[in-house]
Order: structure tokens, then sequence, then C-alpha cells
């Protein structure tokens, strides 16, 4: 019986297990391997640090996964031999027919100079959490949201997290006492698309939010609290939410797999230049943004090409590089993005205007997954 090993349990890794256990979970071995105990949602991060909900609410743990032919295994992944498709763990070694890396990326604070020190990230479970603790106790002054280097997950997150801290302030009676700042290193929030990034400036202005794009992060210093940009700009802050910079797990870098931070892959079928090797999602260089929805796509063409081989099928069309992404606007309505990043010269992405009835429609595609992924 064939033996696919999955390494990371996200979008990726968890779109890939259900559906090979849908199509062909009687005829192979799935082995999910992932050092969490639990899936969260990256949007759910945002409402634990706005406190709209905690971070137990929004935990999906792993034992709930119950599917035929896979096994979900909390282990840490220590060193891969992608020419062998071996993988070494805390707790043992696994023998793959075929080997998908969906790790993800890692936040390289240290690369950003003051701000482990000076700052607070967002993105990590752990820094929503911490900052859902120091929201409370900011009373007025600079915040900045700022991105401290590009590629980075979710590219309309940082945007949301400036909507989403005027709405708390303004809900905590303070905001006139605050001015806020978001630095992106795009010339605009949604480069694919311009009706997107049209609105979400425009939504700056109304708020009286500084926009400052084409620039980055490039350190803090904490003892001036100051913000210093890669121009050489400084911007005094009070409370900085920051994005840090991001890069391939240390396990997959050491691999040679890499190139420039990141694994390359065919763009049609997401195999490495190591047979038998896949790798999905934002650990992977494929002219897509790293969020989600890309991952889970990706996942969907590596599923359909191993079933199609155990069932002896024609092989699937390749991966075309469509997402949408749903954008927390405020005042209780959401937009959304459909993108196009593989199928024509340049991406594009058509703009649907911020709603309440896409807050259910984005409630629908979490509880969707949930449901597929979880049985919950």
């Amino acid at each position: 019986m064939q033996r696919v090993v999955i390494l990371g349990a996200g979008f990726g890794g968890l779109e890939l297990a259900t559906m090979l256990s849908d199509a062909v979970g009687g005829d192979i071995d799935v082995v999910l391997i992932d050092k969490n105990d639990s899936f969260v949602f990256g949007y759910s991060k945002l409402d634990v640090l706005f406190g709209r909900t905690t971070m137990d609410a929004v935990r999906l743990p792993y034992r709930d996964i119950a599917k035929p032919g896979v096994r979900f295994l909390q282990e840490t992944v220590t060193a891969i031999d992608p020419e062998a498709r071996v993988v070494t763990t805390d707790a043992g070694v696994h023998e793959a027919d075929v080997l998908v890396v969906a790790l993800g990326a890692d936040y390289d604070m240290d690369a950003t100079p003051g701000l482990a020190e000076a700052g607070n990230e967002f993105y990590s479970v752990a820094g929503a959490e911490r900052l859902a603790q120091v929201l409370p106790t900011f009373s007025g002054g600079r915040a900045i949201i700022g991105v401290c280097g590009a590629p980075f997950k979710c590219p309309p997150a940082p945007s949301e997290a400036a909507l989403l801290l005027h709405d708390y302030l303004v809900t905590r009676g303070i905001r006139d006492a605050c001015r806020l700042s978001i630095v992106i290193p795009f010339g605009t929030p949604v480069p694919p698309s311009p009706d997107t990034s049209q609105a979400l400036v425009a939504a700056f202005a109304e708020r009286d939010i500084e926009f400052v794009p084409s620039r980055r992060v490039a350190s803090l210093d904490g003892g001036r609290s100051v913000a210093v940009l890669d121009d050489g700009t400084e911007m005094p802050f009070d409370l900085f939410l920051g994005v840090p910079r991001h890069r391939a797990p240390e396990v997959v870098i050491a691999t040679g797999m890499s190139e420039d931070g990141y694994v390359p892959v065919s763009s049609r079928t997401l195999e490495t230049r190591f047979p038998g090797v896949y790798a999905v999602g934002d650990v992977a260089t494929v002219g897509v943004p790293k969020a989600g929805v890309f991952a889970e796509g990706a996942a969907r063409v590596v599923a359909d090409t191993l079933i199609a081989a155990v069932r002896g099928d024609e092989q699937p069309d390749g991966y075309g590089g469509r997402g949408s992404c749903y954008i927390e606007f405020g005042a209780g309505r959401i937009g959304r993005v459909d993108v196009d990043f593989l199928s024509g010269p340049t991406p594009t992405g058509t703009f649907r205007e911020p709603s309440v009835a896409l807050v259910g429609e984005k409630q629908e595609f979490g509880s969707s997954r949930s449901a597929r992924w979880f049985g919950r």
C-alpha cells in the first residue's frame, strides 16, 4: 500500500489528507504530522486580538481527525531527506512513497532588530494572545501597524488590523486621543486588485489612518520608541503591532530544497525537483500569495494527482492559482477579492464591496472546513 507522508497540518495538509481519505482511503496510507495539537484559522487571530473571542474557542484539536486511511501524529520534524523521502522526527523515522512538505513559513523575529524587545507581533497564536492583553492598557498616542518584509502571509491582514483597531478604539471612547498609521512594503494594499486597494485606501482616509506605502519597518529603537523604515524615516510610536519577516522553517532550509528562502515547485503540479516530493502552501514558491486558500487549492491539485495514480486515471489539469480572500473593513462589514495569479499574463483581482451578507459567507467558509476536516 502506498504511503503518503504529509508534513504540516494547516490548510494544505488538512485538505490533502481529507481528499485522499474521501477518495482512496482504503487503498492508501496517509501519515499527517504536525508539532502542534490543534489548528487555528489565521483570521481567528484578529478576533482574539480585538477581544471578539478567545483562543480556546477557536482551536480545532487534531485529535478530532477521524478519517479512513489517515493517521495524525503530533511530532516535531527534525530532518528531511528529500532524495530518499525519509523524515526524522522527535519520535522516530518515517519512510514515504510520496512526501508532501506543507510546513508553512516561520516568523524571523531576529531579522528586524528591536522587534522582539520593543514591539509586538500579531501573526502568531502567542502574539495575538499577548497583544489581546496589551491593547486594554493602551490609552492614547500613536499606534503603528508595520510590516517588516515581504512576502508575508495573508496580504490584506495588516489593513484589516488597522481598520479593526480603529473600531476597537472608537468603542473604548479613546479614538480621538490616538493616531493610527499603517506601513506596508507594497505600493497598494492589494496589488492584484486596484478596486480592492482603492476601497481600503478610502477606508483609511475616512478613518484618519495614515497610509505609508512602499516602505517596510527595518528596525525598532525601543529606547526611543521609534520605528525606523527602510529609507531611514523615523516614526515614533506608543504601540507597535508588527508583521515579522517570514522564512521557510530551518528544517526545510537544511535539506537544500529551498532557493531564496522557499521551495521552488512546478507551477502546474507542485512537485519539487525531487521525484515524489511535493511542496504546497507558504513553504513553496509558486507565484501566488502566502494564504490558506491558495495552500488549499495547491493541495487539491496534489490530491487529484495522487488519486489519479491510484485509480489509473488520466492526470488532472494543473494548478490554476485562483482564490478568494475575505477582508474585514470594520463596522460589521466584510469585503471579498477574487484573484487569479496564473492563468493570464498578469495577476488580476475582482472586488466585491463590503457588506453584512459577506460576513455570513466568511462564517460559512470557516464552518464548512471545520466540518470537512474535523467533523464538527
